[in-house]
């Protein structure tokens, strides 16, 4: 007797676990075709998202957090690189052809002269709003080798076929600066055409190793690709040098949008999610 009962007991609680079991996975009380996760009631609204909806939401959301981390890391680097340009006029180092590589925007010095006959300009540079040039000019170094000097920046003429008067003489001196790469395109598209005279050659972002066979030199110093002229210094253009791109505080503006997209989905998806149930409608 005592067996049937507790038989009987258990048949009773498998029977309740599977009509909770059913319920949790019945069709039913949605439209024909959509299945739910297991839903869950809090007061008089269920939460019942679709498994599609849960996974475009956490993919979603999981890009916009990755750019907003992107863009905190972004900020980092650019506070580096500000705090290393404010920091480069500290110590003046002068620089010859054995000079080591040296951090960038350290401030340098140099002895030796211009060669005005062999200039290039950098296409595409923008001041305030207006297209033009950068003037790269070498400079040989006393005691031998070579390095480029980044003069400035001048405005493009009426046309491209014109171009800006360049003269500089080429007389010894000392020259004082900033150790600089040159610069570089986001995005590089296709193939640079091969650099040939007459002079002052237009070029749009060349590496130095293309100006380099282009000037037909091999003997450069490894302290730093381009030396950015001082401001002060005499035969110069428009120089307002400051690191590229956005200062560290716009991508952590940048970053906030980013993190506040994602809890505005994550909002949405919650409000979307929660419905009435029909004991409450009835």
């Amino acid at each position: 007797m005592k067996q049937r009962f507790a038989q009987a007991d258990q048949d009773q609680h498998e029977h309740r676990d599977n009509e909770i079991f059913e319920c949790h996975l019945k069709l039913g009380d949605y439209p024909k075709g959509q299945q739910y996760i297991v839903p869950l009631k809090l007061g008089t609204r269920t939460f019942a998202p679709q498994p599609f909806t849960n996974l475009l939401c956490i993919v979603l959301i999981g890009m916009l957090i990755a750019l907003g981390r992107w863009q905190l890391h972004r900020a980092e680097e650019k506070r580096a690189l500000f705090d290393a340009f404010a920091a480069g006029t500290d110590v003046t180092r002068l620089i010859e052809l054995q000079t080591a590589k040296i951090a960038r925007y350290q401030h340098v010095g140099a002895a030796g002269h211009y060669d005005g006959r062999r200039q290039v300009l950098i296409d595409n540079m923008v001041n305030a709003g207006r297209a033009g040039y950068f003037v790269i000019t070498p400079f040989a170094l006393e005691g031998g080798g070579w390095v480029l000097v980044n003069r400035g920046w001048v405005p493009l003429g009426a046309s491209r076929a014109e171009r800006p008067a360049l003269a500089v003489g080429g007389d010894a001196r000392r020259i004082r600066g900033r150790a600089d790469s040159l610069p570089s395109p986001g995005i590089q598209m296709g193939d640079h055409a091969t650099l040939s005279p007459p002079y002052p050659v237009v070029a749009e972002y060349p590496a130095h190793a293309e100006l380099a066979r282009l000037l037909g030199e091999s003997a450069w110093t490894g302290a730093t690709e381009v030396v950015l002229l001082d401001p002060g210094e005499p035969d110069g253009y428009v120089r307002t040098w400051s690191p590229p791109g956005f200062p560290p505080l716009r991508h952590i503006g940048y970053a906030v949008q980013w993190f506040a997209l994602a809890l505005a989905l994550f909002v949405l998806y919650l409000a979307a999610n929660f419905r009435r149930s029909k004991e409450s409608l009835a």
